[in-house]
Order: C-alpha cells, then sequence, then structure tokens
C-alpha cells in the first residue's frame, strides 16, 4: 500500500472554513499564515489536532476513553495521514502554589537527586530534599514557602459581642455551626463585648485547644467537640490550604483576613532544616534554586564528584534547553501560575525536546510570543531539531523570521470570519512573497522607519529603580509621544513599566494580556456594554421586558442555565465541553427567539461580527462607538457573543484597549500589543496609537515587534542580556544608527532587508 505523502484534509467547513482541501508535507516545518480570524486555528487546532486526538484516543479500550477528554469529529469530509499530535499552544501552564519551573521541567527531580547522592551533611533520599514531600517540606509553611497568617483584627470586631457578629468571616456569622463553638460552648459571655475580654479570655478565644466542649445548637445540645481557638481553627481550615482549591467566593473572603509573606522558618526556602543545611559545591538546594537557569548552568559544570557528574551533566543538558528557548532569566524556583503565555509555551517545548520519539506532529500556536528578535533564532533551532527527529512540525505564526524558516506555507484568507476561510497560497516562501496576499504584501513592505517623530512634551522620572531585577536604573519616559520600551526577555521592561512608573502613576490606563476580570458568561458584548443596549432595542421593539433577552436572567435555556454548553467534571482528568442539545448551543429558551428585530433574533446578534453588528444597527447611535471602538483595535471579525475566556491575550488586550479609546488626556501602558497580530494589521495598531498620542495621551508599549519600533517616537532600550540597565533612549532612527544594543542590530537588519 502506497503511503501516504502527507497529511490530506478534504471539505473541512469547522468556524469559517469553506470546504478546504489542502494537503500537508509529512516531515517538515509548515507554516499557517493569513490575517486574525482567517481561519488557520480551525484548520490546524480544531481539524487536524481535534481528529488526531479522537482517533488516538479510539485505540483505547472503553474503560479509558470514559476517562479520557472527549472530542467531536470535526467538520470534514476525510482528514487522512495524521499521527499522533503534540500541541504547544498558548494557555497559561497554571498549576498550583507547588509547581514551579523546577517541578515542571523535571530538572528538579535531577538537583534533588544531586543533593542526596553528594550532598553533605546528608539529610536522606531524594524525597527528603522535595517540598512536595512531607520528609522534605518546611513543616511550618508545609512546604509553600510563604506564611499566611490571620489578621486578628480584620477577622474580629472587638467592640461587639458574639451575638452582634464581633467574628466578621462569614463562615462564622451568627447562628453557623462554627460561631455555635465560642458563642454556645459556656466558655465565653456572648452578650460581652470583646474588647472586655479578660487576658485569659482573649488568649482561650484565639488559641486554646486540648478539651472537648459542648454546645447548644438550633437542634439541641451536641456534645463531645473538640475544642479549637478561632486563629487554630480558622488557619486549618482556611489558611493552610491551597487558595487554588477554594471556591472563588471563599477565596476571595479569606484573603480579607490573612496576611502573606515569606515563611519565617524557613525563610521563603520551603524545605525543612535539615533538607535547607545540605550543601553541594557549599551552596544549598534554595540556592540553586532561587538562581538565573544561566548561572546555575556555571555552578553545575563544576561537580566533579564521580557519582554526581552524570547527575549534574543530566541537569545542565535540561537547563540549555530552557536557555535555548531564550528563558535563561528565570529561576526552577520560579512558581509555574506567574509564567505568561509566551513563557509557559516555551517551556512546555523544552519538555519535548529531551524526547527521542519520532513520527509525531508538534503544532505551536505563534511560539514567537515575547520573544526579542535576538531570541527568535534560538526558536528556529529548536523547530528545526524537532523536524530533523522525523517529526512534523505545524505552527501559525506572524513572524517574519519564522515564517522565512518554513519548508512549506499555507495563507488563509483572504479577510477574516466570513470573508476568510480558504487557503489564499499554498507552496514555498518565495511563492508567498511574490504572492497577492495580505500576507504577501505586508512581507514585501517590510520594516519602515517612522518619517516624522514627534518631541516630548515633558518628561516622567523614574530614578533608582531596584524592583525585581533591575539594578538603579533611572531613565526619562517622554510625554506626548509614542514611546517603544524595547529589550530582550528578562530584561526588566515590565518591572520598569509596570512596576515602577505605574506604581507612580496609579492613573494610568494599564492594558495588559492578563485576563480581564469577567465572569465565564463574559462576552464581549458585555465586556463593553454593547448587550445592554441590544437588550432595550428588543424590548422596545418587541414590548417584553429587556430581562427576557438575558441569557443570565429570565431568557437563558435553563439545560445549560445559558452558557450554551455543557461541562462534565471527570474528578482528575480534563473535563469535557459539549454544545447543549437543548438550546442548541444558542443560550436561550425558544420562546426567546420568536422575538425579531428587522428578522433577527437576539441570538442571531450574537452570532454576529462586530463589523456585521455596526452595519446592522448603523441607526443606534448607542451602539456607534463601542462597535467601532472594536474595529479600531482589529477585533471586527470578533463574534458579539464569543467567550472571553476563548480570545488569545492578545485579543482580550485589545478587548480592554477597545473599553479605553475615549480617554483622553492621559497615560496609556500596554504589554505587547501586537501579540496575536497578522502583519497588516500591526501597522493599524501603529496608527491607532498614533490618533491616540493625537488626542493628547502619552502612549508606552512594551513590544518586540519591529515595526512598532520602527513607528515610536522614543525607544527605551534595556539589557544587555540579563543585564538591567538602560542601554539606549532616543528616536528609532538613531538607535537604528547605535553600535552595541541588541535590538538596535536587529532593527538595522530588518531596515535593510530587502524583500
Amino acid at each position: 500500500m502506497a503511503r501516504h505523502r502527507g497529511i490530506r484534509i478534504t471539505g473541512a467547513r469547522t468556524h469559517n472554513l469553506r470546504d478546504v482541501t489542502l494537503e500537508i508535507p509529512r516531515d517538515a516545518i509548515t507554516v499557517f499564515t493569513g490575517v486574525s480570524g482567517s481561519g488557520k486555528s480551525s484548520v490546524v487546532f480544531d481539524t487536524i489536532a481535534v481528529e488526531s486526538q479522537r482517533q488516538l484516543n479510539e485505540t483505547f479500550p472503553w474503560f479509558v476513553r470514559n476517562r479520557l477528554p472527549r472530542y467531536e469529529r470535526p467538520l470534514a469530509d476525510t482528514v487522512t495521514g495524521l499521527t499522533p499530535a503534540v500541541i504547544v499552544d498558548q494557555r497559561p501552564v497554571g498549576g498550583n502554589a507547588r509547581s514551579t519551573v523546577g517541578t515542571m521541567t523535571d530538572i528538579g527531580s535531577a538537583l534533588r537527586v544531586l543533593f542526596s547522592r553528594c550532598g553533605t551533611p546528608g539529610a536522606g533520599e531524594a524525597s527528603a530534599y522535595s517540598f512536595n514531600d512531607p520528609r522534605g517540606m518546611c513543616p511550618e509553611c508545609e512546604g509553600l514557602g510563604r506564611a499566611r497568617q490571620v489578621d486578628v483584627a480584620a477577622l474580629i470586631d472587638r467592640r461587639r459581642t458574639l451575638n452582634e457578629g464581633a467574628l466578621r468571616f462569614p463562615g462564622f456569622r451568627v447562628g453557623s455551626w462554627q460561631w455555635q463553638i465560642f458563642a454556645r460552648s459556656g466558655l465565653f459571655d456572648a452578650e460581652k463585648p470583646l474588647r472586655d475580654f479578660t487576658a485569659e479570655e482573649w488568649e482561650l478565644l484565639l488559641h486554646g485547644s486540648g478539651f472537648k466542649v459542648s454546645r447548644t445548637g438550633g437542634v439541641g445540645v451536641r456534645n463531645g467537640n473538640t475544642y479549637e481557638g478561632l486563629v487554630r481553627r480558622f488557619t486549618r481550615l482556611y489558611v493552610k490550604r491551597d487558595p487554588s482549591e477554594l471556591p472563588e467566593g471563599l477565596r476571595h473572603a479569606v484573603e480579607q483576613v490573612v496576611t502573606r509573606g515569606p515563611c519565617q522558618a524557613c525563610g521563603g526556602a520551603r524545605l525543612n532544616e535539615a533538607a535547607r543545611a545540605t550543601r553541594v559545591l557549599g551552596r544549598s538546594l534554595p540556592e540553586l534554586a532561587a538562581m538565573e537557569i544561566g548561572d546555575l548552568i556555571g555552578v553545575l559544570r563544576r561537580v566533579r564528584d564521580p557519582v554526581g557528574r552524570p547527575i549534574a551533566r543530566s541537569a545542565v543538558a535540561g537547563l540549555r534547553r530552557i536557555e535555548a528557548v531564550g528563558l535563561g532569566y528565570l529561576s526552577l524556583g520560579r512558581e509555574t501560575a506567574t509564567l505568561s503565555g509566551g513563557e509557559g509555551q516555551r517551556l512546555k517545548t523544552v519538555r519535548h525536546l529531551g524526547s527521542s520519539l519520532t513520527g509525531l506532529t508538534y503544532v505551536f500556536d505563534e511560539p514567537s510570543i515575547g520573544l526579542h528578535p535576538g531570541d527568535v533564532h534560538r526558536l528556529l533551532g529548536l523547530l528545526r531539531q524537532l523536524r530533523d527527529q522525523g517529526n512534523t512540525v505545524l505552527v501559525v505564526e506572524h513572524d517574519r523570521d519564522v515564517v522565512a524558516i518554513a519548508d512549506h506555507v499555507i495563507d488563509m484568507g483572504p479577510g477574516a470570519g466570513g470573508n476568510g476561510g480558504e487557503v489564499v497560497f499554498a507552496g514555498p516562501v518565495a511563492g508567498l512573497l511574490a504572492a497577492d496576499t495580505a500576507t504577501g504584501r505586508a512581507l514585501r513592505r517590510g520594516v519602515v522607519l517612522k518619517e516624522r517623530v514627534r518631541r516630548p512634551s515633558g518628561w516622567l522620572p523614574v530614578e533608582g529603580a531596584r524592583l525585581n531585577n533591575l539594578r538603579e536604573v533611572s531613565v526619562r519616559v517622554p510625554t506626548g509621544v509614542l514611546t517603544a520600551v524595547t529589550g530582550v526577555a528578562g530584561s526588566g521592561k515590565s518591572s520598569l513599566i509596570h512596576g515602577e512608573l505605574c506604581a507612580r502613576h496609579p492613573e494610568a490606563v494599564v492594558v495588559d494580556q492578563a485576563p480581564v476580570g469577567a465572569s465565564a458568561r463574559s462576552t464581549p458584548a458585555t465586556y463593553l456594554g454593547i448587550f445592554d443596549q441590544v437588550r432595550k432595542i428588543f424590548s422596545r421593539v418587541t414590548g417584553e421586558a429587556p430581562g427576557l433577552f438575558s441569557f443570565n436572567s429570565r431568557g437563558a435555556c435553563p439545560r445549560c442555565r445559558g452558557r450554551g454548553v455543557i461541562h462534565t467534571d471527570l474528578a482528575y482528568m480534563d473535563p469535557v465541553t459539549t454544545r447543549c442539545a437543548a438550546c442548541g448551543g444558542r443560550r436561550f429558551v425558544a420562546e426567546v427567539l420568536e422575538h425579531t428585530v428587522r428578522g433577527k433574533s437576539v441570538a442571531d446578534v450574537l452570532d454576529f461580527t462586530a463589523g456585521q453588528a455596526a452595519d446592522f444597527f448603523a441607526d443606534e447611535p448607542g451602539l456607534a462607538r463601542p462597535l467601532r471602538s472594536l474595529a479600531e483595535v482589529g477585533l471586527d471579525y470578533l463574534a458579539l457573543g464569543q467567550p472571553l475566556a476563548s480570545l488569545s491575550g492578545g485579543e482580550r488586550q485589545r478587548v480592554k484597549l477597545a473599553a479605553e479609546l475615549h480617554r483622553t488626556g492621559g497615560l496609556y501602558v500596554l504589554d505587547e500589543p501586537t501579540t496575536g497580530l497578522h502583519l497588516a494589521d500591526v501597522a493599524a495598531l501603529v496608527a491607532l496609537l498614533d490618533r491616540l498620542v493625537a488626542a493628547g495621551n502619552t502612549v508606552v508599549v512594551i513590544e518586540h515587534d519591529l515595526d512598532v519600533i520602527a513607528g515610536a517616537d522614543w525607544v527605551i532600550d534595556l539589557g544587555p542580556g540579563g543585564g538591567r540597565r538602560v542601554l539606549f533612549e532616543g528616536p528609532p532612527a538613531v538607535l537604528a544608527a547605535a553600535e552595541g544594543p541588541a535590538t538596535a542590530e536587529h532593527l538595522r537588519r530588518a531596515l535593510g532587508a530587502v524583500r
């Protein structure tokens, strides 16, 4: 039987794909390009990756399959030539407070073995050096490294009596089971203000223990309850638990009555005294875990012990892979929950680089995100390495340098949303450079310096900044202009701008890639207030109450409660999400969909893209500004009812920017706003930022994109490497002529590139 030449898809119709048929070569790097919303992810993730995982799961027995995530068959006639897919996406790696770079990459395990074999004085086996094992963790903080202590003043209102609600925490409210232990135990006068308690009573209330009490509740006397003082009980029930394990509402209530800081017993090292006392090359395990990876490599290379040397060599190999993806500034002790999406994605890549498996399909979602141009070449080496091991590499990407190394390019378009979903080019990079597509035209245009830069109208000084890795950095941020803050990853850009500048100017409008702080039901329409106006319009036209047209109120489908999907919890496995069969994913009961405005139901409106909605509601002035704002930030392809949780970091950031576009005379701070943007859309973003400045604002952008840097009025470059100092301040044209900064070298190269 003839071997498949590659992955072949026929008649793909997932999302906005229009009967797409294409063939992707095996054992090659294929880069998918196209404007945002053109269908790249629909092909790569929602068709190829999903079908690969679905078919792989079908090879397992039913007992196993029932415990695996379930994937719906993608809308396509055929998908053949598949191999097992490894997905490296932008979703945060997450993890609880016990998950670190060391645990995620298993390099921490190698160091524990090293200390157990070669450390002096020894503390035991490798588990004795684990902060996640009772034999190694600090008994005071239980391996978390942070002490969370009860703030008694916040927990107790001493002016009140127990009967009046002196215990402020919701779980100890008057009448509750917890409250009865104190107010109905007979130990205290429940009508006596706590400020009048004697020293003995106060100590008993907070810290008493070692005996049993009887309490009278709503159903009579209950005997034999072990008494714990309020602080002891609260600490056991809430403080000692990982906050991520608590429900969101309860977690917020707990945070109101606790303080946090490094554990006084271990100094934040997480380990017990015996583990902390062990030394290798004169250094403790916590000291090594706190070192930057680049420095740690140098230390471990000096291990000469015949037993420890192979272990250290293995750890160094893993550390070099992390360094190779531009993350040498991280430490093994860094919590994974604090990593950005780009950092997490690169660490996921590192986990696969040591594998000797071949014949896999690796799927990457914009792996260049967060990378300085000087670090992109390292990423390119990793992609080539995966291919050369005998794997197929699929990359959704906008970066010029990543596109340039492709063996094959598939350009989607011609536009976004309903105007996309077609293959507009497939072939070698040279062919794309000559193609009449949005990507081809943008690649030919290249990077162009701004013709006339603005002069600063004033300065925002930052003196002696020492936050995180900054080393007494002093800089002047100009006002009335567009400033790009550049530098390799780890050079201190975010610390300088978010940590120092914004702390001095709390009025700044900060638009970063963090979650928008809305619920799982939030959509672009609800976040921007568009949906309120839509419901009022439907109410005015139909005569029904506005609440009928809300998926959070009367009109919601009772089966899915207005979510449109059903989430099935599979215990320790990933949850399964399926479309609600009752409403067909439309969120509303049938009665609501019978009411229409110009032939469209409220569910139809939520399916509109921002551009379609702008046309449909052209005569509604209350909707013009927010819909126009979405278009201005390049999100006119976004569906009004799309869950915000499904957006990329760059899309979430632009939604937040759209909500702030009406502000004038202020300071805007944006963190890599080009994330997820096509080259053609970057030019539109720079034009938008210029309009913000022209309206009287000061705009500061933390950015790696050379188009943005070339289009700025002023550049502040930090480095070199992890040096954390200011290398350059001035216009981009002057930077391009400067010698030394890595950013200058890459800007110069981009400006002189022949497309």
